[in-house]
């Protein structure tokens, strides 16, 4: 992707994985992630999801308006993946994981291959680092839902933590979870076991199910 950046400052155009197309000035590029600005917010797109850049050769974007700064700090000579989220904690952001669906909230942690993410819909999420498509900062003062900051804690419920994505699963073993957003009605059940990359869930009606760890996305506690 690094010869991306003779493409900065121009429009251009993105295909992402699941047939999903995004359209703005390419702002920076980075070793494993891209900004684009669309005219309204900023998008931080890791590149594993990318599958092709063109020249946006019919783009309505004026690039010689002044744009924004970046909503998330970091250095731009090492902007990376794992910095932009680690620099995104706290911060209030819509992100694209399953499909064209939308989860609001923030980055609570980041480990080894995925992040704790706190939603006031789903509350404390677990998100596959390789499965994030794309991720927009919400605008200064803005809350999701406009809701107060007694919904929206800064220090979600006391999480014990495991480096890995399977490791963390493994410590959900005997508790009802939803894989995916429940995408899926055999992906909602009992976390029977975790092993070698295979996750058993047991349905409601008592049927085992088996699911590749590697094709989940996200997992939460209902």
């Amino acid at each position: 992707m690094e010869k991306l950046k003779i493409l900065l400052g121009k429009p251009i155009k993105l295909e992402l994985s699941g047939k999903s197309t995004i359209q703005g000035i390419l702002i920076d590029v980075g070793t494993d992630i891209i900004v684009i600005y669309n005219g309204r917010e900023y998008l931080y797109i890791p590149h594993l999801h990318i599958q092709c850049v063109t020249i946006d050769a019919d783009s309505i974007f004026d690039i010689s308006t002044p744009i924004p700064n970046t909503p998330i700090d970091h250095d731009n000579n090492s902007i990376s993946y794992r910095k932009i989220l680690m620099n995104a904690k706290g911060v209030f952001v819509e992100i694209y994981v399953i499909g064209n669906k939308s989860i609001h909230g923030y980055v609570v942690n980041v480990l080894n291959d995925y992040f704790v993410f706190y939603s006031p819909v789903y509350k404390t999420m677990f998100i596959s680092m390789n499965h994030l498509k794309w991720l927009i900062p919400y605008q200064t003062n803005i809350t999701p839902y406009t809701l107060g900051n007694e919904s929206l804690p800064v220090s979600p419920a006391t999480l014990s933590l495991q480096r890995s994505f399977e490791e963390q699963l493994k410590k959900m073993e005997g508790k009802l979870v939803v894989l995916d957003l429940g995408d899926h009605p055999l992906k909602i059940g009992l976390l029977k076991q975790v092993q070698n990359n295979i996750i058993q869930l047991i349905t409601a009606a008592g049927e085992d199910v088996y699911w590749k760890m590697n094709h989940v996305k996200v997992v939460y506690i209902p």
